[in-house]
């Protein structure tokens, strides 16, 4: 019999664990909406502006492995004070020392993975307090910190009007204080330790063809909801001769679509299963960023079909970590990093290969085209995989 989630759990520590996700998440995604200040200040070509805003996004990937191993250390408390403590630190310098130079932006976003890595932290803070029947709730009010991205792309353009855009930074201080101060007050470890994950465990699973295969599939989703949402400004800004400000705001849009429905992207994968989730969106994703790349019509119709493709992208999230645990069941944290790597990994290649596209060819169309094949090529690989996968796992079709 299942208990009552607020008395199985500690509800202080998943509400410490929500907000610094949500605060993270903001300011990890912070330099997409002011690339287009950023690049106007520093004199940036469109590839050096895409690189800015990938940085963070390769940065987080590859820092969650080394948070996830540091919270087996010394707890999931204790790192996320130090790396709330760097981002702050990287924070106040480019609030006072200012940002002068391309590299100088780079380092920024470097510090700035600190929060993408956030993921690693927040998630075992919360869910370690919390039965297995309420784990998938735990996680899922803890990681909807990803909606901070939507606070970034509406507020951050209105910030850097109002104060200028290396003000922002000093602005965001303020919240980033605030949560740094309730965390300390509220969050508390599990009782009990965790078992360590040690580097020959990583090894072990990249032995599996499958691990690639989940790596790849979730390096479609998942970077291409990061790194279309760092992309869209400078796309719409670009495309449409929007202000930072308007650019923004189709941002969001694009950016909350996605947001609300990687948990129901879960629910919708238990329900049919998520190869059959994951087969509709990759398919959707290849349609619908294909026709964008064809130029149709005004804003409307490009906003409309990013906003689709974004739904498609964050229920495809879900989807595969519905799959993860029934393929991975005993090596399930270790997957989870590598998997959480892959997709950030994917979001820097597609945010900074578009600024290459872009800025080689005039156009953002060669850049979206290759996504779409990339999400057909996922669709015909699931495909070959699927009843192995049925076969092999044992468990009912609807399930998988």
């Amino acid at each position: 019999m299942k208990s009552n989630f607020w008395r199985a759990g500690h509800t202080p520590t998943l509400l410490a664990a929500f907000l610094y996700f949500d605060l993270s998440f903001m300011v990890w995604y912070l330099l997409g909406p002011l690339q287009i200040q950023i690049a106007t200040a520093l004199n940036l070509t469109t590839q050096e502006r895409g690189l800015v805003v990938a940085t963070p996004i390769l940065a987080g990937a590859l820092l969650r492995l080394v948070l996830g191993i540091l919270v087996d250390q010394i707890g999931p408390k204790r790192t996320g004070l130090i790396a709330q403590v760097i981002v702050m630190l990287a924070m106040l310098a480019a609030w006072r020392l200012g940002i002068h130079s391309l590299n100088e932006a780079l380092l920024l976003g470097l510090f700035l993975g600190f929060a993408g890595a956030a993921f690693a932290v927040a998630l075992p803070l919360a869910s370690r307090w919390y039965p297995p029947e309420h784990q998938g709730t735990a996680m899922g009010i803890a990681g909807a910190g990803n909606s901070g991205t939507v606070l970034a792309a509406l507020f951050a353009p209105m910030l850097a009007l109002a104060v200028g855009w290396t003000n922002v930074f000093g602005v965001m201080l303020i919240p980033l204080i605030l949560v740094f101060c309730l965390y300390c007050m509220l969050a508390k470890d599990a009782p009990g330790a965790a078992t360590p994950k040690k580097w020959q465990s990583y090894i072990e699973v990249l032995a599996q063809r499958d691990a690639w295969l989940f790596m790849g599939f979730y390096a479609i989703t998942f970077g291409g909801f990061a790194g279309f949402a760092s992309a869209l400004p400078g796309y719409f800004h670009d495309q449409f001769n929007f202000t930072p400000q308007v650019a923004g705001w189709y941002t969001a849009a694009c950016v909350l679509a996605g947001s609300v429905m990687r948990p129901l992207g879960g629910v919708i994968a238990d329900r049919i299963g998520g190869t059959r989730t994951l087969l509709m969106v990759y398919i959707a994703c290849s349609i619908l960023i294909g026709l964008v790349g064809l130029g149709w019509g005004g804003s409307t119709v490009a906003l409309s079909l990013f906003v689709a493709a974004m739904l498609c992208l964050g229920a495809g999230n879900g989807a595969v970590f519905q799959l993860v645990p029934q393929r991975f069941n005993q090596d399930l944290g270790v997957m989870t990093g590598l998997i959480g790597m892959a997709g950030g990994v994917g979001g820097f290649f597609l945010a900074a290969g578009l600024g290459v596209v872009k800025q080689g060819t005039g156009s953002y169309a060669l850049g979206l085209w290759l996504f779409s094949v990339l999400a057909l090529g996922a669709w015909y690989g699931l495909s070959e995989v699927k009843v192995r996968w049925r076969s092999s796992m044992g468990l009912a079709q609807a399930r998988i």
